[in-house]
């Protein structure tokens, strides 16, 4: 792909995307081919397939500090340290340096981020839920934030349609709570995940252990082929960058695709700093870039623009595109812009050891990359909870420790090295994963007085947990230690780690799309309700946040605007 864009000397194209990562990636594989002339414009450096992943293969003794980042590193990044499972010497390259992009915590909020071509879709949990239909509804009958402008009918064509393209490994468990998809094949329960699946069946109605709906190539198809896809190998090392290209990425499928066509641009090193708006044309012309190098500005020009740069940076242009028009922010008329900013509650943590002795002498193979999960049952049908309102599902995890537990494990000789021979205790964990409620006061709004190292303001962002996720975790925790000892474990641990919001990095919702324009910034098509040509389909765009991983829905969303975007423009509409 073209990574300066010489082709187009008069920098004007058909198509802008602000963004590389998961939606940004969908936006330029359909624009593309649909025949736009499209430009790519990432923040961060380059990042080529295969080619710049350093560590794919590394073992342990070949990293410096055995996979550990030493202090120093650490007391840079004291926000990207807290995923202490990618920011390492394995993985920690695709996470930013805190100290080099700062931000402001009115209250407690950790904004993780990974600024190069592919963004967090080298670094994603490629966990991919749809949402099921009432999870669209729930707005509307609680009155929690406003009604969505779609519902699932307008969404599963297009569900169907980036599951095939990116592939998702899952089984059909025909559950009405999570609709099913178009899986490749699942991967494998072990025996003790097995044995939890088949105690709650006898003991609960509504809840199952399922195996995760994962973005990793169980079985490579004909359309991943193409791309030089192949079968996941079941290392587990994802966060590294896959050289098999295995599990979903921007930089292993989206953008390879849209290479293909010829139309592709990606300019890296590119700081968006505004869209400009034509008030006589009453439409966006372009957007404003600066060079992270020569810190210069340079303007490129297009009919319609795609904002994906997460949900937060995609505020920040947004917000600081100003105009007579649009004196706060482009498209904000509702004053919703910046508000209603959204996370996942993973507080809950519930973990224990099987007592039983009917697994012994069991083991299992290879390190699945995926896990187990529990849908929603909270607040569906006849169970209703009247302390709080939407629900949880439970990211779960099975297994039993071998020799890799040396490091915790006292001993000392022979005598220890032979123990270490042995596995150890089956284990099983429960996860939390809760919906948080779109509140106006969750905000974000741009610090002028404190600006980057590119003279961009800054954030302020304003976000705190309510008393429903509060609620809904305590619950969370008490339903887990009851399903737990169920099916015959016992508990060693539950708690509420009361982490901040943010570090479930699912930020979301401060560019919500509604049927109003007074209340909301995008219509059904993700377009800005003023600014027709401007479409927003990351996270800034959701009206609510389910307690699914969200990017499936992203990658929906994106497919779906992308295909109502180039049909206006086709019809002279945009």
């Amino acid at each position: 792909m073209n990574l300066i864009g010489k082709a187009n000397q008069q920098n004007t194209y058909d198509a802008i995307v602000i963004g590389s990562g998961i939606s940004g990636g969908w936006a330029a594989k359909e624009l593309t081919q649909k025949g736009l002339r499209t430009l790519v414009l990432e923040r961060g450096r380059p990042v080529e397939h295969v080619k710049d992943y350093p560590t794919t293969m590394s073992s342990p003794w070949e990293m410096t500090h055995r996979g550990r980042y030493p202090l120093d590193v650490l007391e840079k990044s004291p926000t990207q340290a807290k995923v202490g499972y990618a920011f390492n010497e394995y993985s920690g390259q695709f996470f930013i340096r805190d100290t080099d992009h700062p931000y402001q915590q009115t209250k407690p909020f950790d904004w993780i981020r990974g600024y190069q071509v592919g963004g967090k879709s080298l670094s994603w949990a490629r966990w991919t839920q749809r949402w099921a239909p009432f999870n669209f509804e729930d707005n509307l009958k609680d009155g929690h934030g406003v009604d969505w402008p779609i519902r699932y009918p307008d969404l599963a064509p297009w569900y169907s349609y980036v599951e095939k393209f990116a592939g998702i490994s899952g089984n059909k468990d025909g559950l009405s709570t999570l609709p099913d998809g178009e899986f490749l094949p699942p991967f494998e329960m072990n025996c003790i995940e097995k044995s939890v699946r088949d105690a709650w069946k006898k003991e609960y109605a509504d809840r199952h252990l399922i195996i995760s709906r994962t973005a990793n190539l169980s079985k490579a198809q004909p359309v991943h082929l193409a791309l030089g896809r192949a079968d996941c190998q079941s290392r587990n090392w994802c966060g590294r960058g896959c050289l098999y290209g295995a599990y979903f990425s921007s930089n292993s499928a989206t953008l390879p695709a849209a290479a293909k066509t010829g139309k592709l641009t990606v300019r890296p090193f590119s700081v968006v700093h505004s869209i400009i708006y034509d008030e006589a044309k009453q439409r966006a012309t372009g957007v404003r870039v600066i060079d992270t190098n020569t810190k210069e500005m340079t303007e490129y020009y297009a009919r319609i623009i795609f904002v994906n740069a997460a949900t937060l940076n995609s505020t920040l242009v947004l917000l600081n595109s100003t105009s007579n028009r649009f004196p706060n922010g482009l498209g904000n008329d509702s004053g919703a812009l910046g508000h209603y900013l959204m996370d996942h509650n993973y507080r809950g943590r519930v973990a224990g050891v099987y007592e039983g002795k009917d697994l012994d002498d069991n083991y299992y193979y290879g390190r699945r990359p995926t896990g187990t999960y529990v849908p929603r049952f909270r607040n569906v049908l006849n169970d209703s909870q009247k302390d709080f309102v939407r629900g949880y599902a439970y990211a779960c995890g099975g297994g039993r420790a071998g020799w890799e537990r040396g490091h915790s494990v006292a001993g000392f000789g022979a005598e220890y090295k032979e123990a270490l021979t042995h596995p150890g205790e089956w284990s099983f964990s429960m996860t939390a994963m809760g919906e948080m409620l779109p509140r106006y006061e969750n905000h974000v709004k741009l610090n002028q007085a404190n600006k980057d190292q590119w003279g961009m303001p800054t954030l302020d962002i304003d976000c705190s947990w309510g008393d429903n996720e509060d609620k809904m975790t305590a619950d969370a925790i008490e339903q887990a230690k009851a399903m737990m000892e169920a099916a015959g474990i016992r508990i060693t641990a539950a708690f509420d780690n009361h982490q901040a919001p943010g570090l479930a990095i699912h930020e979301m919702g401060t560019a919500r799309m509604g049927l109003d324009p007074k209340t909301s910034v995008l219509n059904k098509w993700n377009q800005i309700h003023s600014v027709k040509n401007v479409f927003v389909t990351d996270g800034a765009s959701m009206a609510s946040s389910a307690c699914q991983n969200p990017s499936l829905t992203y990658m929906a969303l994106t497919a779906r605007a992308a295909d109502y975007a180039v049909r206006q423009l086709k019809a002279g509409k945009l």
